[in-house]
C-alpha cells in the first residue's frame, strides 16, 4: 500500500477531546504525509517524534516516542498496523518455510489426544483434544472405590476420541470460544461433592476473567457471574463459599473475597486486601483442605495467613511477620504421632539462615512468641549444593522439590517422625538421564501415590505415578501412565543433548545446554542460536519441544544458556544476577555465544539470539553490547523499556518489580544502574543486526509500546540496512493469540525468521518428518 497526500486515503479520525492530543494527530499526519513513499510496505513506518521529558535525580532524558503509550490512539493504531504491514512484506519470502515448520509441528502432534486422569474425590478428571479444533475439552468419569488403594488411583483406561461410558463433559473450551477473539481459562474448581464447577474465562487476553458456576447435575449455569477476577479459584470444604482474587488498576492482585452462592456479588466478603503496592497476593487451600492459605509477599520476603474452616469466624492469623524479613511458605496440616494422636502442625519451607532455603516442623502455638524464642524442629538442613524448591504433604509422607546440580528433582519423606530422630530417609524415584526435569504435577491428600511429570531435552513429556514407600515397599514405585505420542518417525537417538560451561568475564563457570542433530558434522560451518531468560529465579530446565525439532533438523546448534539470574544454581545464582548485578545476565549471555563461535560446531557469523519477557531485555541488552556478534536477534514481548516502566508505580505490576531490579525512584544508584543498561534508552549508533520484536496489543506485563518504541530507536540509530521489524498480534496476551493452531503458526513465525536470517532453511539430509 502506497500513502499519498490525497485527502481521502488518510485515516479519518472521531473529533480530539484537547490540545495535547490535537498536537499529536498533526504530527502524525504530517509524518504521514512528509515524505509519501515511507509508508510503502518494503518500508519501515516512521512515528512523529513528539518530546516527552523525563527527570530523576538530575539526569534529563527525552523520549520522542512515549505517545505511542496511548492504545486507545487512533494515530497509535494505525501506526502498529503499518508495522504489520511492514513486517508482512519483510518476511513475505519466509511463508514457505512458516507453513513448512507449521505442517512440521502439526505433523509430529498427536491432534486427538488425552491427558492422564487425575482424581479428585469421587471423579476422574481429564481433558481431551481433537483435531481440527483449538482448544482441550474438560471431562470427567465416576471413580470406583474397591477397598484397594491402588487399583483405585490406577486411571481409567481411556482412549483418544473415543468416549467412555458415564463421560460428562465439563467445560468444551470451542463451544465456550465461538465468536471471541481470544480465548483462556484462568482456573477451575469442583466442589468436594462433585456437584458444582466454577470456571474463569478471558476472552481478550489482558488476564481478567469472568467467573461463572455451572450446576453439574443439570448442566445449567447459576446467576452468580463475577467480573474481573485474577487467576485462581477455590471452594470452601462446604461448597457455600467461593473464593476469588481481585487485582488493583496496576494489575497487581490485591484482594482476595469470598463469594456465598446464591448472595449479590456486591455483597462478597473482603477476606483480605494487601496494600503494600510492591507485595502480591495469592491463594491456595492447604493440603489437606482444612485451611484457606494466603501467601503475600515479593520476591525477598513473605507472610502467609490462614484461615481454617473449622473455625472461619476467628478470621486470619499470621504465621510469621514480613516484618521479620523471612521468605517463606506454610503448610499446615495434622500430624499423627505413635499413639494415633493428631496435632496441628506448620511445615515451613524458609530461607531463615539458609539462603537455599530448608524445611522446618513448628507447633502453631511457636508462632505467638517472638521469634528467637521459637522452636523450629529441623525436617530438610540447609545445604549449599542443594536448593529447596518447596514442600507438602500428603496424610503419609512429606513431598519435596528440591534442584542439584541444575536438575529439578523430587523426594518424600515419611511423615512417622518427622523432626525427630527418628525421621526416615529420603526416597527419590530414579531416572537414567543426565539432563531431565521431574516434578510434582499433583497429588491428593489421601492417595498412596503423587503424579508426577518428566521430561527432557529428547524425551517426550511422561506422566507417572509414584506409590508412596511403605514397609513392604520401601523403595516406592513408578508406574508410567503415559508418554506424549510425537508422529512423524520421530527417534530421540536422532539428536544430541550435552552439559557445557561457557567462562564470564569474571571467571564463573556458566552452564549450558547444547542441543543438535545428531548427524551433524563438526566442521565450524553450522548455524547456531543462542537462548536465554535469566531472571525472577525462574531456571530453564530441560523440556520437550516438538517446534524445535525443526531447528535442529536444519543444522542449527541450539545452545540453552542457565545465566545468572536464573535459579539453576541456587539462590546465589539467582542474586547474582538482579539488581546492581543485573549485568551478569548480559555477560553470561555473551559468553555463551562465545563459547558457541569457538566450539567448532558453527561459523561464527551464523549466531543467532532468542529470548522472551525478561529474556527479551536481555536481547535489547546484548544488542546494544555486543551487536556484531549476532546474524538475528528474536525478542518476544520484550522488557526492553524497564526504567521507564518501573519509575511509574501506575503502570502494569510495576512496583511489583522493585524487588527484582531496584527502586530507581528512590535510589539514584539503582536509577543510574539501570540507565546502564536499559536497552531503549542505550540504543546508540552502530550496525544492529537482523531484528524481530514479536508482542501482544494486550499484553498486560509488557505493554506493546515498549517494543513499538524500541524499534524506532533501533531504526534510527542502526548503521547498518538489516530489517528491524516488529509483529503484534492485535487481539493476544502475554502468550500471545490464543488456540493451539494459532500458536503453532506463532512459534513457526518466530522459527522461519531466525532460520531464514541464518541460512539454515533446508533439512538435513534425512532429517524430518518420516
Amino acid at each position: 500500500m502506497t500513502w499519498t497526500t490525497s485527502e481521502h486515503i488518510l485515516p479519518q479520525y472521531p473529533p480530539v477531546a484537547n490540545a495535547a492530543a490535537s498536537r499529536r494527530r498533526a504530527l502524525y499526519i504530517e509524518s504521514m504525509t512528509q515524505t509519501p513513499l515511507q509508508h510503502q510496505a518494503t518500508t519501515p513506518p516512521v512515528a512523529a517524534k513528539i518530546p516527552k521529558k523525563r527527570e530523576h535525580h538530575g539526569d534529563v532524558f527525552v523520549d520522542n516516542y512515549e505517545w505511542l503509550r496511548d492504545k486507545e490512539s487512533p494515530e497509535v493504531v494505525e501506526h502498529l498496523k503499518a508495522e504489520n504491514t511492514y513486517q508482512e512484506a519483510v518476511t513475505a519470502h519466509q511463508e514457505q518455510l512458516r507453513e513448512a515448520i507449521f505442517q512440521e509441528i502439526k505433523g509430529r502432534t498427536q491432534e486427538t489426544d488425552l491427558s492422564v486422569p487425575s482424581r479428585k474425590d469421587d471423579w476422574w478428571y481429564y481433558t481431551r483434544s481433537i483435531e481440527g479444533k483449538e482448544y482441550g475439552i474438560q471431562c470427567r468419569v465416576r471413580a470406583q472405590n474397591s477397598g484397594n488403594p491402588v487399583a483405585d488411583w490406577t486411571p481409567p483406561a481411556v482412549e483418544p476420541g473415543v468416549e467412555i461410558p458415564g463421560e460428562q463433559v465439563l467445560l468444551d473450551g470451542n463451544a465456550e470460544a465461538e465468536g471471541k477473539p481470544f480465548f483462556s481459562v484462568g482456573g477451575v474448581a469442583v466442589t468436594n461433592d462433585g456437584n458444582l464447577y466454577a470456571y474463569a474465562v478471558d476472552n481478550s487476553g489482558d488476564e481478567r476473567f469472568t467467573l461463572r458456576i455451572k450446576d453439574l447435575r443439570t448442566g445449567e449455569l447459576l446467576p452468580d457471574v463475577i467480573e474481573n477476577v485474577f487467576y485462581g479459584v477455590a471452594f470452601s470444604p462446604d461448597g457455600t463459599r467461593l473464593f476469588y482474587t481481585l487485582v488493583d488498576d496496576s494489575w497487581r492482585p490485591y484482594q482476595v473475597k469470598s463469594h456465598v452462592l446464591g448472595t449479590p456479588v456486591s455483597e462478597d466478603e473482603l477476606v483480605y486486601q494487601e496494600d503494600d503496592v510492591a507485595m502480591w497476593l495469592g491463594f491456595e487451600l492447604s493440603a489437606d483442605r482444612r485451611h484457606l492459605v494466603l501467601g503475600i509477599g515479593c520476591s525477598e520476603f513473605s507472610e502467609t495467613r490462614l484461615l481454617s474452616f473449622d473455625d472461619y469466624d476467628a478470621g486470619l492469623r499470621t504465621v510469621i511477620s514480613r516484618d521479620e524479613r523471612i521468605l517463606y511458605e506454610a503448610e499446615p496440616f495434622l500430624l499423627e504421632d505413635a499413639e494415633g494422636r493428631k496435632t496441628e502442625k506448620v511445615l515451613l519451607t524458609h530461607n531463615r539462615n539458609a539462603i537455599n532455603s530448608m524445611v522446618s516442623l513448628v507447633d502453631p502455638a511457636e508462632f505467638t512468641k517472638p521469634l528467637d524464642e521459637q522452636e523450629w524442629s529441623t525436617v530438610v538442613e540447609h545445604s549449599d549444593d542443594v536448593r529447596v524448591n518447596g514442600a507438602g504433604v500428603t496424610s503419609t509422607h512429606m513431598v519435596l522439590s528440591v534442584r542439584k546440580d541444575t536438575i529439578e528433582r523430587v523426594q518424600v519423606l515419611p511423615l512417622a517422625g518427622l523432626g525427630t530422630e527418628a525421621q526416615g530417609k529420603p526416597v527419590e524415584p530414579a531416572f537414567d538421564e543426565e539432563l531431565y526435569t521431574a516434578g510434582v504435577s499433583g497429588s491428593d491428600y489421601q492417595a498412596p501415590v503423587i503424579r508426577i511429570g518428566y521430561t527432557s531435552y529428547f524425551t517426550p513429556s511422561r506422566v507417572y505415578d509414584f506409590v508412596l514407600p511403605t514397609a513392604g515397599l520401601p523403595a516406592g514405585e513408578l508406574l508410567l501412565r503415559k508418554e506424549s505420542p510425537v508422529l512423524g518417525g520421530y527417534s530421540a537417538s536422532d539428536y544430541v543433548a550435552t552439559r557445557e560451561w561457557a567462562i564470564a568475564d569474571d571467571g564463573t563457570r556458566v552452564p549450558l545446554s547444547v542441543l543438535r542433530h545428531a548427524s551433524l558434522v563438526r566442521d565450524g560451518s553450522n548455524a547456531g542460536l543462542v537462548y536465554g531468560y535469566g531472571s525472577y529465579e525462574l531456571s530453564m530446565d530441560p523440556g520437550f519441544g516438538v517446534a524445535r525439532l525443526s531447528l535442529l533438523d536444519r543444522g542449527i546448534v541450539m545452545v540453552i544458556a542457565h545465566v545468572r539470574g536464573g535459579g539453576e544454581l541456587g539462590r546465589h545464582w539467582y542474586d547474582d544476577g538482579k539488581k546492581l548485578n543485573k549485568k551478569n545476565t548480559f555477560t553470561d549471555f555473551i559468553a555463551a555465544t562465545d563459547w558457541l563461535a569457538g566450539s567448532g560446531w558453527v561459523d561464527p557469523s551464523r549466531i543467532g539470539a532468542l529470548g522472551g519477557s525478561a529474556g527479551g531485555l536481555l536481547m535489547g541488552a546484548v544488542a546494544n553490547l555486543a551487536p556484531e556478534k549476532y546474524a538475528v536477534i528474536v525478542a518476544q514481548v520484550p522488557f526492553v523499556d524497564p526504567l521507564n516502566s518501573i519509575l511509574d508505580p501506575e503502570l502494569p505490576l510495576s512496583a511489583l518489580e522493585w524487588e527484582e531490579w531496584g527502586n530507581p525512584i528512590t535510589d539514584p544508584e539503582v536509577y543510574a544502574y539501570m540507565k546502564s543498561y536499559t536497552p531503549y534508552e542505550n540504543v546508540h549508533p552502530t550496525a544492529y543486526p537482523k531484528v524481530a520484536a514479536v508482542t501482544s496489543f494486550n499484553d498486560t506485563r509488557v505493554l506493546y509500546v515498549e517494543p513499538a518504541k524500541w524499534v524506532q530507536a533501533l531504526r534510527e540509530a542502526t548503521a547498518g540496512d538489516e530489517p528491524i521489524v516488529m509483529k503484534i498480534e492485535m487481539e493476544g496476551g502475554h502468550g500471545g493469540a490464543s488456540g493451539r493452531y494459532v500458536q503453532w503458526r506463532e512459534r513457526a513465525w518466530d522459527y522461519a525468521f531466525i532460520a531464514d536470517s541464518l541460512g539454515a532453511t533446508e533439512l538435513l539430509p534425512g532429517a524430518g518428518l518420516k
